[in-house]
């Protein structure tokens, strides 16, 4: 593997691991917070320096469903992670406080809540948008991931398991409430093990993640029926 895709994935690795401490904020201490989130954004913009040809490339090419859907999804975090990186700011009482902002704290608490829960949902949809990738990594690896029926309804399996686990969690958690401010407040479960909390959220994460892997799997092959009847019909 090259050095370049080495450190991209050891980036996606950093970034996500640090994902799941933001969402843990009032277990892990709201300083460590702030401090975890200052490192993975500048994790996330070292992500976008080292894919730079991606925004080059957005100009060429013709636009499939499954691309608009990619596109669209990429976007909408690198939205959320500027509103994150905004209200962080405006809210900081420790890593930014020298800085001479006057800010609406009601309103920046608001955006920081609505950007921190959909952002860590666009961000498992991206991850599942590029699972096909980390498979073809996994590959590369003899006696980790070998291409069989066997192995696939096995993966599979593992996957509807994370996905009633996740939805499980999902609705524990009251996550929707979050997502459409019918709560401005987010509750935690103080004596909550903070293990018990991780592994809740990598199951919303796997969710999410298989739902955009699937979503974006049937793009591509309605995509691709399109292509064949319109070259059925031509051939007619």
């Amino acid at each position: 593997m090259k050095p370049k895709m080495t450190l991209k994935i050891g980036i996606d690795l950093a970034m996500t691991m640090l994902l799941l401490c933001q969402m843990a904020y009032m277990l892990i201490g709201e300083i460590e917070h702030e401090w975890t989130g200052t490192v993975m954004f500048v994790l996330f913009i070292l992500h976008h320096v080292l894919n730079w040809r991606w925004y080059a490339n957005l100009t060429k090419g013709r636009y499939t469903i499954a691309r608009i859907f990619q596109v669209f999804v990429n976007f909408l975090i690198l939205f959320c992670m500027l509103s994150l990186m905004v209200s962080g700011i405006i809210m900081s009482r420790e890593v930014f406080s020298w800085l001479p902002i006057d800010g609406s704290m009601a309103f920046a608490r608001i955006l920081h809540m609505l950007a921190s829960y959909w952002g860590f949902i666009f961000i498992s949809i991206h991850l599942g948008l590029h699972w096909g990738m980390v498979m073809g990594i996994l590959r590369r690896f003899r006696g980790i991931t070998k291409n069989t029926q066997r192995h696939a309804w096995a993966l599979r399996l593992f996957a509807v398991l994370i996905c009633i686990c996740g939805v499980y969690s999902f609705v524990k958690n009251n996550i929707a409430d979050y997502l459409f401010l019918k709560n401005q407040f987010v509750f935690f479960d103080l004596e909550q093990p903070l293990v018990l909390f991780f592994a809740e959220y990598v199951a919303m994460m796997g969710l999410w993640g298989c739902l955009g892997y699937y979503a974006f799997q049937g793009t591509q092959r309605f995509e691709k029926l399109i292509q064949k009847n319109k070259a059925k019909t031509i051939g007619i």
